[in-house]
């Protein structure tokens, strides 16, 4: 069989060009690794402390307050406080992000009732955050799962119980709730539940 015009088969003895490693490869390939590692530590990973944003909206100006920064109006017997949960976006649409957060007393066992509170910027320089609303008080002895904090609106399952005699690791009641910002306070609506019309 004839080769085809213009082309050298090459041999055992000569390999191709692309088996050839030069120096200068080896370079390329190791630079190229180190920006992409470093790109990477740079950006790290998103967690739910970014501001959660509306397409299209502006950025809120300033950072957002810090839930481990603030002073709850949560009696843990002087124990610690555990936020569970924080996001944060421009609520009431004054061009400045708010934190919402879940928080509840540190406990090793159990599962205690949680508070859900919206932080508002400090009111002055080396303050902690200000609570600016309390959407859950810990007193009504519910769990919260599900939250969320999507544009102008926080939302979140609240578990309870239906009575004392409920054991506390197993609520029996559940509700999907949403708050938005509505003449000058945070409004609660009560979802549908699954299934109804």
């Amino acid at each position: 069989m004839q080769p085809p015009a213009g082309h050298t088969p090459s041999t055992a003895s000569e390999p191709l060009p692309h088996h050839r490693a030069r120096p200068v490869h080896w370079v390329i390939t190791a630079a190229a690794l180190a920006a992409v590692v470093v790109c990477a530590l740079l950006v790290g990973p998103r967690d739910e402390t970014a501001a959660a944003s509306t397409p299209g909206a502006t950025a809120p100006s300033g950072p957002a307050p810090d839930a481990r920064a603030a002073h709850f109006p949560l009696d843990c017997g002087g124990g610690p406080v555990d936020v569970v949960r924080q996001a944060a976006a421009d609520l009431d649409g004054d061009g400045r992000p708010e934190t919402t957060a879940v928080v509840r007393c540190a406990s090793g066992g159990g599962t205690p009732a949680s508070g859900v509170y919206v932080l508002a910027p400090p009111s002055a320089q080396g303050r902690p955050p200000r609570v600016l609303a309390t959407l859950v008080d810990p007193a009504e002895k519910m769990s919260v799962t599900g939250f969320r904090v999507t544009g102008e609106a926080v939302s979140a399952t609240l578990l309870g119980y239906s009575s004392a005699r409920v054991p506390r690791c197993c609520p029996d009641r559940s509700r999907n709730v949403e708050w938005r910002w509505r003449d000058g306070k945070f409004a609660l609506t009560a979802l549908p539940v699954a299934g109804s019309v």
